[in-house]
């Protein structure tokens, strides 16, 4: 298969998870708000949310297909069956013993990322509540994460891509059957933990299918292979999982402004949609091919993939960021303003949105980039990348956040800054090393490709900001929906962008016929 019609595969089926993830989102922001319940919610969905993007998006795999592919490829499928079950069964092991240890420790756990609201006995405690159902989440996803890994190694991408739809399909009833804020809540936490189950589940049945058989039922061990994916997969998954502890950090901060929380995931919701379909998805359709072309040596595919992968992921992902940045109050309005949440929290997380949207380019570049280095079985250097950004996101974000309360703002604005700054820090170092240890130099076409892109981009602005122009009349015209303005909004901007991609040459008619016969 070729790389763009794997990545259509891995974007599609996202996409599908992602539309019914707003949703879910759209019912459960109207049945809970911003405020301390909201807020409770938000933390409990931080550790879901960083495993499910730490594991079920490929940082786990990305780890673990390079290992499981060359003992495929070298010994055989028999060889690679044991490696991944001995590996299952040893991630079993830490998963469920971190498990039953946040259980026990919760109230003190939840200090660490929700302490700013710890005076509050009532919602604090609902946050411990529903942190405690949804932590097994780690366990059901550190074994999906893997079983996706041998799927995708296989160029499977179908179930991978898809598993993560059971997710929404569990919480979307959990939110119409809630009652209050806080059983909503409670209903949601436990559906967070039927589908994981459901998902390993999937993956399962998935990997049988393949003829690999796999069991978790043995004891661990730590045999030199396994312990050749831990050495990888550790330092690989913090690398992968950069952005994602940047927005813990910032969560453990917006603990400290009642609603910031709230406001912060919203916000989340819709960032995160191009890292999800474009990022993850070229990250994961990209890494196989890289992992062959440097077993074999090979630097010119190794190129002709990255310099693919980097201009598909970019063709996309310019014209993301400049709607969101454009629209954010908008589009937040349009999609989340109903029953507990007030156009004042659309303005609020709009404020925070507009900072993200500058900072999705380097959160899709860290995808990409990233696969050449856990190609070569290198996870150390990524990993002190993403540490370093941690770092100037901890130092930036919190510095940003009290200055901007102290001068009478709203300090969580700051915080949005910080971990955007953090991941365009991540993507140049990632981006420089690359260069000088010769591992990817950019192709002649490249840079000519992404100057088109950034063309058609600017053509596509133009027309969202005359759309925002005349949107009374567009939201009059679509029976005074303000959903409906938005749909039509990206609707327009998706076919002006299509247009101009292929006035620019950013995309071009052989391209599209070339890459459907590959």
């Amino acid at each position: 298969m070729s790389l763009v019609r794997n990545t259509a595969v891995q974007a599609s089926l996202t996409f599908a998870s992602r539309i019914l993830g707003f949703a879910r989102d759209i019912i459960l922001a109207a049945k809970i708000g911003a405020g301390p319940v909201g807020d409770a919610w938000a933390t409990a969905q931080q550790f879901p949310n960083l495993f499910r993007r730490i594991f079920a998006e490929g940082a786990f795999a990305s780890a673990f297909v390079p290992t499981y592919a060359r003992t495929l490829e070298a010994e055989g499928a028999e060889a690679a069956r044991a490696v991944a079950e001995d590996a299952m069964r040893v991630l079993f092991a830490i998963t469920a013993a971190l498990t039953i240890l946040a259980q026990l420790f919760m109230p003190w756990v939840l200090l660490v990322i929700h302490g700013g609201q710890a005076n509050d006995t009532e919602n604090y405690n609902l946050a411990v509540l529903l942190t405690r159902i949804t932590m097994p989440y780690l366990t059901f996803m550190a074994i999906a994460a893997l079983l996706s890994g041998v799927l995708n190694s296989l160029e499977r991408f179908i179930l991978s891509a898809g598993a993560p739809t059971l997710l929404n399909l569990c919480l979307i009833p959990a939110g119409l059957l809630g009652t209050t804020p806080q059983v909503t809540t409670l209903y949601a936490a436990i559906a967070f933990f039927i589908s994981g189950l459901l998902q390993v589940g999937a993956l399962w049945w998935g990997t049988s299918r393949q003829k690999v058989k796999l069991s978790l039922i043995g004891m661990p061990r730590l045999t030199p292979a396994v312990k050749k994916v831990l050495m990888l997969a550790v330092p690989g998954t913090i690398a992968a999982s950069g952005t994602q502890i940047n927005i813990i950090v910032s969560q453990s901060l917006a603990s400290f402004e009642v609603g910031a929380k709230s406001w912060l995931y919203a916000a989340d919701r819709l960032y995160q949609l191009p890292l999800g379909l474009v990022g993850v998805a070229v990250g994961i359709a990209i890494l196989p091919r890289l992992s062959r072309a440097a077993r074999a040596g090979d630097a010119e595919t190794g190129t002709r993939t990255m310099d693919d992968g980097l201009g598909l992921a970019m063709a996309l992902t310019f014209p993301a960021a400049a709607g969101l940045m454009i629209a954010p109050v908008f589009l937040i309005d349009a999609f989340f303003v109903r029953g507990a949440f007030l156009p004042s929290d659309a303005a609020a997380a709009g404020a925070a949105l507009f900072h993200f949207a500058w900072g999705v380019p380097a959160f899709v570049l860290i995808k990409v980039l990233a696969p050449p280095y856990f190609a070569r079985e290198d996870t150390k250097t990524p990993m002190r990348f993403a540490l370093v950004s941690v770092v100037l996101n901890t130092v930036l974000g919190a510095g940003l956040f009290f200055w901007m309360k102290q001068h009478g703002g709203q300090g969580f604005t700051g915080l949005a800054i910080a971990t955007s700054a953090a991941a365009w820090a991540n993507a140049l170092m990632l981006w420089v090393t690359l260069g000088r240890r010769g591992w990817y130099r950019p192709g002649p076409t490249l840079v000519p490709g992404l100057l088109r892109a950034f063309a058609a981009t600017l053509i596509l602005s133009a027309v969202v900001a005359l759309m925002l122009w005349q949107l009374p009349a567009i939201q009059a015209w679509l029976y005074g929906s303000k959903a409906l303005a938005a749909a039509a909004m990206v609707f327009a901007a998706a076919i002006t962008y299509a247009v101009a991609a292929l006035l620019t040459g950013a995309v071009r008619i052989s391209d599209i016929r070339q890459a459907l016969r590959r």
